[in-house]
């Protein structure tokens, strides 16, 4: 075991502050990162206030961060994909089963025994897993993953979470030249989103109620930014998607988009209101329309995403912040203060 130098929360109204945590030395299966970058994602903030108890109650200390890049320190005696020196990435998931069905067809993130980058049991030492807000981890090799050195790594950290969420329904869906994608919300997923299926081929057309970021979505990427608050412009759209994404996690009324839907359209939804959707069933049965949900991809499929942003050079938006400024970053995510992710150094750490 080694000593790693971490920023954590003791409980729900503390702020994070500066610790010193427990990292297990390498097995023969494991590789030990230097992390380099961490991104901040909005669940960090759910997690360490305690905002999902009923579901995930967080034990602490609590040490958040799943969007993790970093360089490759130390490999164990069977690792054969890494070696020291090499970039490596985590995201979500650092252990599973193995043996599952889920995990036998690639989908690890619906294994019944998913081993969570943070505050879950961890086999090894005791206790809960520890995150990415920290100056090292040890993972299993399996778990982790081949960065394109041609990507900005500060931007990259994001991909490993608001990437693969916005490219897995995506790609589910063969999305691709000839197609119409809508993308509700332009914030951290759904600027990903724009990215990610412009790189596709698709003609995207953003959704949003700020006329001030028609600007950026066109920068982004979008050819089209309709303000979802005005019902004329959503008219001109009736029944003409292929696909929406929806990334927005405050209430609104999904059925707007819904109609938007060409016969066999799908929305995949990425955000999580906290208030439940009331969806008339003749929106979905009349156009054969379909209506899921989606969360992160398997390991291969995340591979497959970060070496698709690898060939199309796409990384996140971030400001990138040293760890002592991670409470203020928190303030200003409630306040989408931010574009549109943050990244944290963790130079900042030593």
């Amino acid at each position: 075991m080694y000593k790693s130098n971490a920023y954590s929360a003791a409980s729900a109204t503390s702020p994070l502050a500066s610790t010193t945590i427990t990292r297990r030395d390498p097995t023969d299966r494991d590789v030990q990162i230097e992390i380099l970058f961490c991104g901040i994602c909005h669940s960090d903030l759910h997690q360490v206030r305690n905002e999902w108890k009923e579901a995930m109650p967080t034990v602490y200390p609590c040490i958040p961060g799943h969007e993790i890049v970093g360089r490759v320190t130390k490999v164990g005696s069977a690792v054969s994909r890494f070696k020291p020196g090499d970039l490596a990435a985590v995201g979500c998931m650092v252990d599973s089963d193995g043996t599952c069905s889920e995990c036998r067809a690639g989908l690890e993130q619906f294994c019944p025994n998913l081993t969570l980058t943070y505050n879950l049991p961890d086999k090894h030492l005791g206790g809960v897993t520890y995150g990415g807000y920290s100056d090292s981890i040890v993972v299993d090799q399996r778990f982790v993953l081949r960065v394109p050195s041609n990507l900005n790594l500060a931007g990259a950290a994001p991909l490993l979470c608001a990437g693969i969420t916005t490219y897995s329904p995506m790609r589910r869906s063969k999305i691709g030249k000839g197609n119409k994608v809508g993308v509700v919300g332009l914030g951290g997923l759904g600027h990903m989103g724009v990215k990610l299926a412009h790189a596709f081929g698709a003609h995207v057309v953003v959704f949003t109620t700020s006329a001030s970021k028609k600007e950026d979505a066109l920068r982004l990427g979008a050819d089209e930014v309709v303000l979802s608050r005005n019902a004329d412009e959503m008219a001109k759209h009736t029944e003409s998607f292929d696909f929406i994404l929806d990334a927005v996690s405050a209430e609104h009324d999904i059925n707007a988009y819904i109609n938007l839907l060409r016969r066999d359209g799908n929305l995949t939804v990425v955000g999580a209101p906290e208030k439940p959707f009331a969806v008339p069933a003749f929106g979905l049965i009349m156009r054969r329309r379909s209506l899921s949900g989606s969360a992160i991809g398997g390991i291969a499929e995340t591979q497959e995403m970060l070496d698709f942003c690898g060939h199309h050079n796409i990384t996140s938006d971030v400001e990138v912040i040293p760890i002592q400024k991670v409470n203020e970053a928190y303030e200003r995510l409630l306040r989408s203060d931010v574009k549109y992710r943050f990244s944290i150094d963790m130079a900042s750490l030593k």
